[in-house]
């Protein structure tokens, strides 16, 4: 596995190295003492699933409020995402700042988002299969969630294939960012 710094300290690209012959490949997507060694805390509680049949639905922007914080890495496992993390970090140099990568089945890329980030996706293809491994159990009282497209983040998502963007009722619903 490379770790790949991104742009917001608490955010890192993971690329999975898939060996290959003639059955397929094998790679590793976790492994505790790589993430140690690059700073991260390896603690895994709950692992999730999303599947999304259709292009173009977006999911996001969620978050847990402390001391329920959460650390997650996701990883497509099937078709591919757009992949966003904000920093809500007051007092961090990249305090509402934005970080995206596609992340898929066939580029075995992760991103591993620390805590006190919002996190959400857009799907770009149908039958997308989303995977994520939790460093904090689901706290319904402490989920919480910014607005997709609040101007205080500016984030650039991929403009939608269809006539629309598929978004839940509740993500479209939240409140704009207030630090």
């Amino acid at each position: 596995m490379r770790f790949v710094p991104t742009p917001l300290d608490g955010v890192w690209l993971i690329e999975t190295e898939p060996a290959g012959d003639e059955r397929g490949w094998f790679a590793r997507t976790y492994d505790a003492e790589l993430f140690r060694a690059h700073g991260l805390d390896p603690t895994v509680v709950q692992c999730n699933a999303s599947y999304n049949a259709r292009r173009d639905t977006l999911r996001g922007m969620h978050f847990q409020a402390a001391p329920h914080a959460e650390t997650k890495l996701v990883r497509c496992a099937t078709g591919a995402i757009f992949d966003v993390a904000v920093d809500l970090r007051t007092g961090s140099e990249t305090f509402c700042r934005w970080y995206g990568a596609e992340l898929s089945g066939a580029n075995g890329r992760m991103l591993f988002i620390g805590e006190g980030f919002a996190h959400g996706f857009q799907t770009l293809e149908d039958g997308c299969q989303v995977v994520y491994q939790m460093g904090h159990e689901y706290v319904p009282a402490a989920g919480r969630g910014v607005r997709w497209d609040d101007p205080a983040f500016g984030i650039a998502w991929p403009e939608p294939a269809g006539p629309a963007r598929i978004i839940s009722e509740r993500d479209a619903a939240y409140p704009d960012f207030r630090p």
